[in-house]
This record gives structure tokens, C-alpha cells and sequence, in this order.
């Protein structure tokens, strides 16, 4: 991650990795737009005009001369407020399904130009599989992945703000002497080992380059930083036998990379046990991105 531009964001070289947890997005023909969501903690998720899926119609709806007359229904299945990327991926969907709902015919490189405007992830919601993410994140080079891999995935209690993470990094980059803006902080280039061994399915390659130097997360110590009980929850997972572990994204949820789907669902019981989490459970990966069902 580089440092903080002159417009509050950074550089990112961001290795984007989709994984098979989902949220259903449905649309359905209304009288205005309206929100509702169900599944797990349905309550923590806006169901007004700040859900980002509701921003998402919006948005389509203006450059097309639509009113956003439109019922969403979310059903949350991936983790909220986790830091993997769940609003994004709703509002991929929410693209995706208005888009059918009303014609609109965008072509592939409208709807990543709507996502972009959306968010930095929102672009790699829609592409799923693997790829490079530059500039804020939305700019994607697609990647090569020879196999699949398994992972676990510890939810804590409570979220932590993007934003407030970012800070952090820049102050703990600042607190070392450093500083913390574009000038001071050499561009960021992704690992080669980890992206040769994503494209040659190695798995203990890809546990070692996501290990290297501590951790391949530039913004873990940031999450750490601000929830200290986290590192209690990367501990639990590499005693409980996980090959590599890191902070998934800003945080909170940890992520832990597994032998194969029976040490995944063996790791997620682990976890789950010790109480260093909230709850822990397995996913394969690649996974696509928003697909209209």
C-alpha cells in the first residue's frame, strides 16, 4: 500500500481473491426504491438510501433517464461489516439484476465504470476470480489461478471503519519515522512469489508468500492496532494447524489459509471453540463474481 495522496486515498497493489460465501440480491418492480435485508445480522445493514446496492440503482437508473422505482432484497450470507467487501458485492448485484430488470443493456465496461464510481471494490464484485487491483483498488488486471484453494474465515464481534484503519496505518507509518504520504512511501508492487504460486495452484508456495516478512497485509498492524484481540484470534488458527493467516482486508475477520475442505471445516470447529472469535467457517476459492441466477 502506498501512501496517503493528496485526495485521502492510496495507491493500492491489491491481490483480489473472490471466495465462495454469497449474498442473494433480488429485484422486483415497485413504486419507489425500497430496501429490505434478511440473514444473519440483517439489523446491521442500512435498508434505506445509503445501502450501497440502493446507491447502485440509483446510479443506473440516472444515466439511463430511469426513475429507481425498485424493490431490493438482500439476503445476507456473506459476513457485515467484516471487511469482505459484502456491501460491494451487493451492489455488483444490485447492478447486474437491475440492469435485466430494466434493459438497459449495459455492455461489461459500463457497468465496471458504475462500479468504480461506486467504490473501490465494487469493480472486483462484478469480476470475481482473481485479480490486481491498482489505483484505489478499481483498476484490474485479471489473474491466473491454477487450482483451488481453501480457506477459513474468523468473524469477530463488532466491525472496525475502513477509514479509521487507514489512519491508523498512516499514523503507525508516521509513529516510525517514515511518514505516511505519497512522497514518503515507496509505491506498492505486488509479491511475484504470491502471484506465481496463485498461478500454479502451490499451495504451501502461497502459504509461505503470505507469510513472508510477518504478514502480506500492509494494513494488518493498523487492525491490530485498534483491536488488539485479534492477534489472540491468529494465534488460535496456527495452533489449530492453519498454514497462513492474515487480517482479511481492514479487518475485523481473519483469514486462514487451509490443507484441502476437511481441514477447513476441522479448523472453522477449532476456532470456534476457543472463543477468540465470534464464529469461523470455511470457503474454496476462486469464486465468480455477481452472476444473474
Amino acid at each position: 500500500m502506498g501512501g496517503a495522496r493528496p485526495d485521502g486515498f492510496h495507491d493500492l497493489a491489491n491481490v483480489f481473491l473472490a471466495v465462495g460465501l454469497y449474498d442473494v440480491v433480488t429485484v422486483r418492480p415497485a413504486d419507489a426504491l425500497r430496501v429490505t435485508v434478511s440473514g444473519a445480522d440483517a439489523d446491521q445493514v442500512p435498508a434505506d438510501g445509503t445501502n450501497l446496492a440502493a446507491r447502485a440503482a440509483e446510479l443506473l437508473a440516472s444515466r439511463r433517464g430511469l426513475a429507481p422505482n425498485v424493490e431490493i432484497h438482500i439476503a445476507k450470507d456473506i459476513p457485515v461489516a467484516g471487511g469482505m467487501a459484502g456491501g460491494s458485492a451487493d451492489a455488483a448485484g444490485a447492478l447486474v439484476a437491475c440492469d435485466a430488470l430494466w434493459g438497459t443493456g449495459c455492455s461489461r465496461e459500463e457497468l465496471l465504470a458504475l462500479c468504480a464510481e461506486l467504490g473501490s471494490d465494487v469493480p472486483f464484485s462484478l469480476v470475481g476470480g482473481a485479480a490486481l487491483g491498482r489505483g484505489r483498488g478499481e483498476r484490474l488486471t485479471p489473474l491466473e489461478v491454477g487450482g483451488a484453494f481453501h480457506w477459513v474465515f474468523a468473524m469477530a464481534d463488532g466491525g472496525l471503519s475502513t477509514p479509521a484503519v487507514y489512519r491508523e496505518c498512516d499514523r503507525l507509518r508516521a509513529e516510525c519515522g517514515r511518514g505516511a504520504d505519497v512522497g514518503s512511501v515507496p509505491a506498492p508492487e505486488p509479491s511475484p512469489a504470491l502471484l506465481d504460486a496463485l498461478a500454479e495452484g502451490d499451495l504451501a508456495a502461497l502459504a509461505s508468500a503470505i507469510m513472508a516478512g510477518g504478514t502480506s497485509n500492509d494494513l494488518q498492524a493498523a487492525a491490530l492496532s485498534l483491536r488488539p484481540s485479534l492477534a489472540d484470534t491468529l494465534v488460535a488458527g496456527e495452533k489449530a494447524g492453519a498454514m497462513a493467516s492474515l487480517v482479511s482486508g481492514s479487518g475485523p475477520t481473519c483469514a486462514f489459509l487451509t490443507r484441502d475442505e476437511p481441514a477447513a471445516k476441522a479448523l472453522a470447529e477449532a476456532l470456534t471453540a476457543t472463543r477468540t472469535c465470534r464464529t469461523a467457517r470455511g470457503a474454496p476459492s476462486p469464486a465468480p463474481g455477481a452472476t444473474l441466477l
